[in-house]
């Protein structure tokens, strides 16, 4: 059967069809008619049934994935409380479903959240969808990050509540956390790093400064570090650096100001009116360094150096604040350590200078410009000469001769000094051997070893291989070393024990102003003792400094080591060393320090006749 819309008149409308009027046809056909009514009353039956048992399915399928998704949510009325949810939230924020259904959403949210919480409520109730992170407090007491998203709910046409999405990002946020703790602060110390300190300060720079008050940078570096690590092991070295750290940390109410550049160095901000404020900040500072630090039972003094920068130049970004901290620490390190210094616009002269006096310090050597003078040593019973110091001198083209005091800090920056001393104890040994080969009396010659000569594996190899190479016998040989070489005691003894067993001697130089104990001195194979100079300049006046020099003189005595007083320049400081029996003095009332030829004179002479004079008049 055809069917289509009906256009002849006399045509029937049968079931809502057009049918033609050919009738002998349609009642032909009024069977299987009646057939197919039916057949179609069954078939859409049955699709009915197939359509409740789909929607069933779907149904089905659709609450297992809902109640199998990583994502909870939840139905909430007008009110804010919770209708239902698809799952149990027990995992997540450790309560049930049955204490959250009734109860208010807010009073989940942590108190930082509330607002946020109620904004975005009364938002998806306007009909908005909205996304945010928030926190909620578990059932324990802390609290969860969560993402949540919010969408309105509508029944005929009517918002009657919202649907919240939520998914717990509290380890992604730890992981967040962690890259970012990685990026900005110092895993050891815990201060923040170089880039969190440079992003900080510029940011301070960049802020309104109502009253122009200024920012002071400071950049400080812990003295001798490398000889604590050398000593006593990195480990040890980094609990001092952690001790360090938060002592420095008692001198900021805001943490974020102070940060741990790399190694021992550290930096700081303080918000100051004036130089003289910044000043007493950096005052307080190097009081935090007065007492002792205590690693593993051991007391350690450590002093630090500290170089200080404020922004009173237009132009001054963060960078420059920096490097203008640290070329004033470098002109402290230069002038001793110990102490702080404001940066002035002098500085970068001195700095190109140092780099020019590297420079010409490494030709110096090559053009052969160095030479040695030498300062003998008296015996203070008799005034015979008993020894020389050798000392070197730098001819220079243009300057003239240079003192020490202009070449060897940048020496011993740049490394020269270990090439520049084996120069002078291969150069002292010749000219003692020249001396002895001349007829003239054989007496030590003393050569200073640099901390990094002594910190050569190849040391004691080195000084046998100079003693061959000149001729000169070990016994005509005295090493002096500092007292800080000695603060590792084993590798200190392992050295000194070789070298004594080739002969040479060992002298502990400028004893006093360093590390040392006679605890440990009783175990190095040392054959004297010399007292700094600055001890035995004011025994005159200083009650204090005619103490030690006693008591040095004493205990020395009593570890059967020779004592040599440096700095001798008058009279009166002979009497109470040769009353107080000192073995030797060096000073300027023996000789001041002078170049070889004229000490075949000193040597001919053979002693300083007023010191025995001296010697029988009491104190």
């Amino acid at each position: 059967m055809t069917c289509f819309p009906n256009r002849e008149k006399g045509s029937r409308l049968v079931n809502g069809w057009h049918i033609d009027g050919l009738w002998p046809a349609w009642i032909a056909a009024s069977g299987i008619w009646a057939l197919s009514t039916a057949s179609l009353g069954w078939f859409l039956a049955r699709e009915r049934r197939k359509s409740k048992a789909a929607k069933r399915s779907h149904d089905a399928e659709l609450l297992a994935l809902l109640e199998e998704s990583p994502l909870f949510f939840a139905v909430i009325d007008r009110e804010g409380s919770f209708e239902r949810m698809n799952r149990d939230p027990m995992t997540t924020i450790g309560r049930p479903k049955e204490q959250l259904i009734g109860r208010s959403l807010l009073e989940l949210l942590a108190e930082n959240s509330r607002g946020q919480g109620m904004q975005i409520f009364r938002k998806t109730l306007q009909g908005e969808r909205c996304t945010a992170d928030v926190q909620v407090m578990h059932a324990a007491g802390h609290p969860i990050d969560l993402n949540i998203e919010t969408a309105p709910l509508v029944r005929e046409g009517r918002i009657e509540g919202i649907v919240v999405f939520t998914q717990d990002i509290s380890e992604r946020r730890r992981s967040l956390e962690r890259i970012r703790y990685m990026a900005y602060y110092d895993d050891m110390t815990g201060l923040p790093n170089r880039r969190f300190f440079m992003n900080r300060l510029q940011e301070r720079l960049s802020e309104p400064n109502p009253g122009s008050p200024s920012i002071a940078v400071f950049y400080l570096d812990v003295d001798r570090f490398k000889l604590v690590n050398a000593s006593y092991g990195r480990d040890t070295g980094d609990i001092l650096l952690l001790q360090i750290a938060e002592r420095l940390t008692r001198c900021f109410d805001i943490q974020e100001d102070l940060a741990r550049m790399e190694g021992d160095e550290f930096v700081g901000m303080f918000v100051v009116n004036d130089a003289e404020e910044a000043a007493a900040r950096i005052g307080a500072v190097l009081r935090q360094f007065d007492e002792p630090f205590e690693l593993g039972g051991i007391p350690l003094h450590v002093t630090v150096s500290v170089g200080l920068s404020l922004n009173v130049e237009a132009g001054d970004d963060a960078g420059m604040l920096i490097k203008k901290a640290d070329t004033a620490l470098h002109r402290v390190k230069e002038n001793g350590r110990n102490g702080y210094t404001l940066y002035k616009s002098e500085f970068e002269n001195t700095a190109l200078h140092k780099l020019t006096l590297q420079h010409e310090l490494i030709e110096a050597l090559h053009l052969k410009q160095f030479m040695l003078y030498y300062q003998p040593q008296y015996d203070l019973v008799d005034g015979r000469i008993v020894g020389l110091e050798a000392l070197i001198r730098w001819r220079h083209p243009e300057r003239g001769l240079v003192p020490p005091i202009a070449f060897i800090p940048a020496a011993e920056d740049s490394g020269m000094i270990v090439a520049l001393g084996d120069w002078v104890l291969r150069e002292a040994c010749r000219q003692n051997r020249a001396w002895q080969d001349a007829g003239l009396p054989p007496i030590p010659v003393s050569v200073n070893l640099s901390f990094r000569q002594f910190a050569q594996m190849d040391l004691v190899g080195k000084v046998a291989a100079i003693l061959e190479e000149t001729g000169l016998e070990p016994r005509y040989l005295k090493l002096e070393i500092t007292e800080s070489m000695t603060m590792d005691v084993e590798r200190a003894l392992s050295y000194l024990k070789a070298l004594t067993a080739l002969g040479v001697g060992i002298s502990v130089d400028d004893f006093g102003t360093g590390y040392s104990s006679f605890h440990y001195l009783k175990r190095l194979p040392i054959g004297s003792l010399k007292i700094d100079r600055s001890f035995v300049r004011d025994i005159q006046q200083d009650p204090n400094d005619r103490a030690i020099v006693a008591a040095i003189i004493a205990m020395a005595h009593n570890l059967q080591l020779q004592v040599i007083a440096e700095g001798v320049e008058n009279e009166e400081q002979v009497r109470f060393l040769q009353h107080h029996r000192c073995d030797e003095m060096q000073g300027y009332y023996g000789s001041p320090p002078v170049p070889s030829e004229a000490v075949e004179n000193l040597l001919a002479l053979g002693r300083v006749e007023t010191l025995q004079t001296i010697s029988t008049h009491p104190v």
